[in-house]
């Protein structure tokens, strides 16, 4: 009897948590339930940890997901150096190569949302065969003279410049424009994001504003040839919901979806409907 709850136990090995993408460079992976894969790309300056109330319900729905947290982010390694879109696409295939993942679904949140594009748009070799862009900041976080959309470039300047000289204060102060509102979220929850963005290092936050301000994906989203769900909250105040009618209109295979009540947090604000909608993309 012992023996056999002793092969039940230990039947299926315990899944790596943390996957090296280079020398000295590990990333923290969160990999839970089996089924069709769904990989979950986070937004600065959060981790994989923001999934948490998206983790149960797709396990549930018989699932495999995947959460990673980006190197310079949560609980994965924090080395000194470039933190533009292409590393972090390339360490996202390199962790989908050594997880032999296919035909999955990626979902990607605000700066997780444009590192999704770029990966689908440069390194996709059929890993990914769905995409979700929530709250993405996509195609342009900040105006251009042919871009009128969303923060101005000197706004981030700001940002880079406060992450410099007091990093809890650029938290908390982007904390009070995350949701529809500053009561939108309860306290506890507001803590625990700003808990998860403390862990990210100094240098990535900074450098990660650097890639949201500088970088134009005009040129990917076209690229994006396979179904794409747009998920964007009306009251969004960090991507404005402009970008999400632009992303319609420069994705072919594209849906959006609006959540009338969510700022930026549409995953936490209306969290029985970002779930639905993920599931019922999922199962098409």
């Amino acid at each position: 009897m012992m023996e056999n709850i002793k092969e039940k136990t230990h039947k299926e090995k315990a899944r790596a948590e943390y996957i090296k993408v280079e020398t000295n460079v590990n990333l923290h992976v969160t990999d839970a339930g089996n089924g069709n894969p769904i990989v979950l790309i986070h937004g600065w300056p959060l981790s994989d940890e923001m999934y948490e109330y998206q983790y149960n319900d797709l396990v549930n729905k018989n699932f495999r997901v995947i959460g990673i947290t980006l190197r310079g982010f949560g609980k994965s390694d924090k080395p000194f150096g470039a933190y533009d879109y292409n590393i972090h696409a390339l360490d996202i295939k390199r962790i989908l190569d050594k997880l032999d993942i296919k035909d999955a679904m990626m979902v990607g949140f605000s700066m997780g949302g444009a590192i999704a594009v770029r990966f689908v748009s440069a390194y996709n070799e059929g890993h990914v065969t769905k995409l979700v862009l929530a709250g993405a900041a996509v195609p342009i976080w900040t105006q251009r003279e042919d871009f009128p959309f969303n923060l101005l470039q000197s706004a981030v300047d700001e940002l880079i410049k406060q992450n410099n000289e007091d990093r809890p204060k650029l938290l908390s102060d982007f904390a009070k424009i995350f949701s529809a509102t500053e009561t939108s979220l309860n306290e506890g929850m507001v803590n625990w994001l700003n808990g998860i963005g403390l862990s990210a290092s100094s240098h990535a936050t900074a450098e990660c504003l650097v890639a949201l301000r500088d970088t134009d994906m005009r040129p990917d989203i076209v690229k994006i040839n396979i179904p794409t769900l747009i998920l964007h909250g009306k009251k969004d105040k960090i991507c404005s919901f402009d970008l999400a009618e632009q992303m319609k209109a420069g994705i072919a295979k594209s849906k959006l979806v609006a959540f009338e009540k969510s700022g930026h947090s549409l995953f936490l604000e209306e969290t029985k409907k970002f779930n639905k909608a993920l599931i019922e993309f999922a199962e098409k």
